[in-house]
C-alpha cells in the first residue's frame, strides 16, 4: 500500500541590485523576463552539477519593500530533491541544505548580466530620463563593471516544516500585492499613515505618513506589464511536463499524491432577476473574500 512522504521545500529569495532600479522602472517587462530566466538556469545548473538530476521550482516576482519603494526579488519554493535524468531514481537533498548561497550568487550574476548585455544589444531596452546616459558605451561599462564587482543577494530561509506550512505560503504568500488594508492605520488630511517593519536586526513595527500623492505614486511602482505572469514554474513543475514527472517521482517515493475531496455543493435554488423581473438566476458558487496580505 502506497503510503504519504513529505519532501521537504526550500525557500529562496533572489534579489537584483538597487541600481538597477531606474533602467527596469523603464523597461518592466524585458528586465522581469530576464530576472526568470537568470534564476531559472541558474537552479537548473545547480541541479544538474550538485544533484546530478532536474529539480523543480515555483518563482513568485516581489517588487516591493516594506515602505512600496521598488525592490525588485525573485522568491522560489524548491522541493529538496531531484528526479535523475534517465528517470530511475529519486535523488534526495540534505534535509538542512540545498545550494551554497554565494556560489548561487556568484552564478545568478553572471547569468543576469549577460542575458542584460544580450538584451542591450538587440535594442530591447529603452534608455528614458535618468537612464538616458545609459544609452551610451562609456555609461553602460560603467554600470556593468560596477555591477559585476558588487555582491549579488541570494538568501536561503529555512527549510518549510510540512506540507501544511507549503499550502499556507501558496495561499497566502503568492499573491501579495504591495501593501494590505491591514497596514493602513489612517488616510486623512491628504495623508496616508501606515505601519511596516524595520530593517534588520531591528525589525520592530513602525509607523510612517506619507503624502497621498506620494503613497500613490509608491504604490504604482509596482504595477505589472498587462498579461505579465508573476508566479511561474519551472522544471519538474512546469505546467507542460508536471503531470508525467510529478507520477514518477511519486513511483520512485512508493508514495501517491494527497487528493482532496470537497463536498458536493447544495442543488441551486433558482430566484428571479432583480434586474429583468422575469429570468431566473442560479447561484453557481460563493466567492470567498480574498485576505491579501504584504511582505
Amino acid at each position: 500500500m502506497l503510503s504519504t512522504t513529505f519532501v521537504g521545500y526550500f525557500h529562496l529569495v533572489f534579489t537584483l541590485p538597487h541600481e538597477l532600479n531606474p533602467l527596469i522602472l523603464i523597461n518592466k517587462k524585458v528586465l522581469f523576463n530576464i530576472l526568470f530566466k537568470a534564476v531559472s538556469q541558474t537552479l537548473a545548473d545547480f541541479g544538474r552539477t550538485h544533484l546530478k538530476g532536474k529539480i523543480g521550482f515555483l518563482a513568485v516576482l516581489h517588487t516591493w519593500d516594506q515602505t512600496l519603494l521598488d525592490h525588485f526579488h525573485l522568491h522560489c519554493l524548491i522541493p529538496g530533491g531531484a528526479l535523475a535524468f534517465d528517470r530511475s531514481r529519486w535523488i534526495p537533498a540534505r534535509s538542512n541544505f540545498l545550494f551554497h548561497v554565494g556560489a548561487l550568487s556568484i552564478v545568478f550574476r553572471a547569468k543576469f548580466l549577460d542575458l542584460l548585455d544580450d538584451a542591450r544589444s538587440k535594442g530591447s531596452l529603452q534608455f528614458l530620463g535618468r537612464t538616458e546616459i545609459l544609452a551610451t558605451t562609456q555609461a553602460w561599462k560603467h554600470l556593468h563593471s560596477s555591477l559585476r564587482r558588487n555582491k549579488w543577494n541570494v538568501y536561503a530561509k529555512r527549510p518549510f516544516s510540512s506540507p501544511e506550512t507549503v499550502l499556507e505560503y501558496l495561499g497566502r504568500y503568492t499573491h501579495r500585492v504591495g501593501i494590505s488594508n491591514s497596514r493602513i492605520q489612517s488616510v486623512a488630511d491628504g495623508k496616508v499613515s501606515f505601519f511596516h517593519r524595520g530593517r534588520k536586526p531591528d525589525t520592530s513595527t513602525r509607523l510612517m505618513t506619507l503624502h497621498a500623492s506620494e503613497f500613490i505614486r509608491r504604490f504604482l511602482l509596482h504595477v505589472l506589464p498587462a498579461g505579465f505572469q508573476r508566479v511561474r514554474h519551472f522544471g519538474l513543475l512546469a505546467n507542460r511536463w508536471k503531470k508525467l514527472q510529478l507520477e514518477r517521482c511519486f513511483q520512485l517515493l512508493h508514495t501517491a499524491p494527497v487528493r482532496c475531496d470537497f463536498p458536493s455543493p447544495a442543488p441551486a435554488i433558482p430566484i428571479t432577476c432583480p434586474a429583468c423581473r422575469s429570468g431566473l438566476m442560479i447561484a453557481v458558487r460563493a466567492l470567498q473574500p480574498a485576505f491579501l496580505d504584504s511582505s
